[in-house]
């Protein structure tokens, strides 16, 4: 498995922008699919986007596709999801993901997972 520690979460305003970064060690890092998770309260931990190893494959969530990117730097060990144009319903904890599959939305596809980092926007 591979260590994982986010950062850059916080509280925003609606139409506010965050950037959460995802930190990996441990293993080689361009061997590994990452992902973006979220999960609220009483709710399934869901897909918000995927990166595949060389980065040319990320899919997203509905929701999100047009407002959130996701992004790798594979020299710096570290995965990005950049959140522009927020809405209360992102309010989450966002949590990254690691695996030696394909970028699927299944968490089960994932055997490394980060602490999470609360996203709170207000309305």
């Amino acid at each position: 498995q591979v260590r994982l520690v986010e950062s850059g979460g916080g509280l925003v305003q609606a139409g506010g922008s965050l950037r959460l970064s995802c930190a990996a060690s441990g293993r080689t890092f361009s061997d590994y699919v990452m992902a973006w998770f979220r999960q609220t309260p009483g709710k399934e931990r869901e897909l918000v986007a995927a990166i595949s190893r060389g980065g040319g494959i990320t899919p997203y969530a509905g929701s999100v596709k047009g407002r959130f990117t996701i992004s790798r730097d594979n020299a710096k060990n570290t995965v990005y999801l950049q959140m522009n144009s927020l809405k209360p319903e992102d309010t989450a904890v966002y949590y990254c993901a690691a695996g030696l599959g394909g970028p699927t939305s299944s968490p089960t596809a994932y055997d490394s997972w980060g602490q999470g980092t609360q996203v709170t926007v207000s309305s």
